[in-house]
């Protein structure tokens, strides 16, 4: 399961990458957990940002714990079910992003965070796709969900699977081309090699929210003492 991402450019490199203008309240999210406000473009509106939760409201989750169908959708599952299929057609949106957190384990219990980040910390887009709905107060709200894949072999020991990246130049089709065939086939490209390293456990916590979060910190060893070493 993918349950954190982060989004650490300012206002005006976004822009820049996307050629979306994000909304005057952006922030850099170090720490994009569930249930938050996070950014996301429509294929509705592809050059302005919507601010949609993750998987849930905050509201919802505080009223049944948050499982990996409501925040992930495996791409896999897409051409099995029919409604993933026309929430594939008519509901999809892109996730800016510049990198996501697996955890390795090196214990029975001890878990070590690590951040993945393309060559160059560059910005890339997460598929996914949203939905809205109405709660018992017929308030409206907007929801998404990060497409995920299977990992490379490569990642076995931090997960098996990891977001769906698009290809940059894929970016557009995802939100324009309408047939679903060809839109599942985008979610099958691999954009490289990525880079790790370890971060704080302090991205266990979904309140913390701060630039150190995303710079290395010493890695443990099968232990969990401190090493220099990965």
């Amino acid at each position: 399961m993918i349950s954190r991402y982060s989004l650490s450019a300012d206002a005006t490199a976004v822009s820049d990458r996307y050629s979306a203008d994000p909304t005057p309240g952006y922030e850099p999210m170090y720490n994009a957990a569930p249930t938050l406000l996070l950014p996301v473009m429509t294929q509705e509106s592809p050059n302005g940002m919507s601010f949609f939760y993750w998987g849930a409201t905050p509201a919802f989750a505080g009223q049944k714990p948050l499982g990996e169908r409501i925040i992930n959708t495996h791409a896999e599952a897409i051409a099995e079910k029919q409604a993933l299929r026309r929430k594939l057609r008519d509901h999809r949106c892109l996730i800016p992003a510049d990198g996501f957190y697996l955890w390795k384990r090196i214990g029975r219990k001890a878990l070590v965070p690590y951040r993945f980040t393309l060559p160059g910390n560059s910005l890339f887009a997460i598929a996914g796709i949203w939905e809205e709905y109405e709660d018992e107060n017929n308030i409206s709200h907007h929801t998404f969900s990060m497409i995920t894949r299977q990992a490379h072999p490569s990642l076995s020991e931090y997960a098996e699977r990891i977001p769906a990246i698009l290809l940059q130049e894929k970016e557009s089709s995802w939100l324009k081309e309408s047939d679903t065939d060809a839109l599942t086939k985008l979610l099958a490209d691999f954009p490289g090699e990525f880079q790790h390293y370890p971060v704080s456990t302090r991205i266990n916590d979904p309140k913390q929210n701060t630039r150190s979060l995303i710079l290395p910190v010493p890695a443990a060893d099968q232990f969990g003492n401190l090493t220099l070493f990965d």
